[in-house]
């Protein structure tokens, strides 16, 4: 089965636990996501399946949009309710003025420093690791773009908050930091993501919708068109003689005149053949090969 498919990953499963259900119930066992979301998140995953999984490297770095809480009080080790408490514990009753002025600073372009509990790798070990065997890993600050952060409310401890951040950023880490703003230690309490780039909730299935629907073999009526996909990418449709020398990584000349570096190539109106790389005019080089 190749498609892409929109998810709405539940609390308490790994994005890989998440992958592993597809697998399961597609009989697929080429499936990647686009980013993974923590065990406690829930929300938007994209997954790519079959020979679709080689179209990752073209969907690059793209802006997430999310919604939760942030509980003030105390600190944890992993920035998140999953942590151990790495601050002492204190009564907070912050006024909504007092945190959305906290939240102020955390806006454009900045210098962020990625959680201890995190995917990062420092000199070829992920830092999660290196963090649960008692070491702290040497990271780095990663500059992000972080494009809203709104405080929604106040509730006693808890804040509810809007956030649109640039791949790469953490959440948690700005929950985190907010901590240390207002002097009383935060952690991030809850996450949902809404959006992953132009895919949302509206067009996520849960876990139970997708198995039923695979098990019924109509999963793919739910999946994205491809032509939908990577938008950015005009398409243009080949004929035999053409997708036969796209295949066999030969260039050729397609009726594509808009001047943009990448095509997609279609046999027909679903069946993506390939990406191919614009060398000069309306000669393209095969980038990727599919089918």
């Amino acid at each position: 089965m190749n498609g892409l498919l929109i998810l709405d990953k539940p609390g308490g499963m790994t994005s890989h636990d998440v992958v592993t259900r597809v697998r399961r119930a597609t009989g697929e066992s080429s499936v990647g996501h686009l980013g993974t979301l923590d065990p406690m998140a829930t929300g938007v995953l994209p997954l790519l399946l079959g020979k679709y999984t080689r179209l990752a490297q073209f969907f690059g770095a793209a802006e997430k949009a999310y919604t939760g809480t942030i509980r003030f009080g105390f600190a944890t080790d992993t920035y998140d309710a999953e942590g151990k408490a790495a601050s002492e514990v204190q009564a907070v009753a912050l006024t909504l003025e007092q945190v959305r002025a906290a939240a102020s600073r955390f806006h454009g372009e900045m210098e962020q420093m990625p959680p201890p509990f995190s995917a990062k790798k420092v000199d070829g070990k992920v830092a999660h690791r290196l963090a649960r065997a008692g070491e702290m890993p040497k990271l780095k600050p990663a500059r992000i773009t972080i494009a809203e952060f709104s405080i929604d409310s106040v509730d006693g401890d808890v804040a509810a908050f809007t956030m649109r951040v640039s791949a790469g950023g953490y959440v948690r880490s700005v929950a985190h930091e907010m901590g240390l703003a207002l002097g009383c230690g935060a952690h991030l309490a809850s996450l949902r993501r809404t959006a992953a780039g132009p895919f949302t909730l509206a067009g996520a299935l849960s876990l139970e919708e997708m198995e039923s629907l695979a098990s019924a073999g109509a999963l793919e009526t739910r999946m994205p068109h491809p032509r939908t996909l990577l938008p950015e990418i005009p398409p243009v449709a080949g004929d035999e003689q053409t997708l036969g020398r796209l295949r066999n990584g030969m260039q050729v000349n397609l009726p594509e005149f808009s001047g943009a570096p990448l095509v997609k190539i279609f046999e027909g109106q679903r069946e993506l053949v390939a990406i191919g790389r614009r060398v000069a005019g309306t000669l393209f080089q095969p980038n990727v090969v599919l089918v």
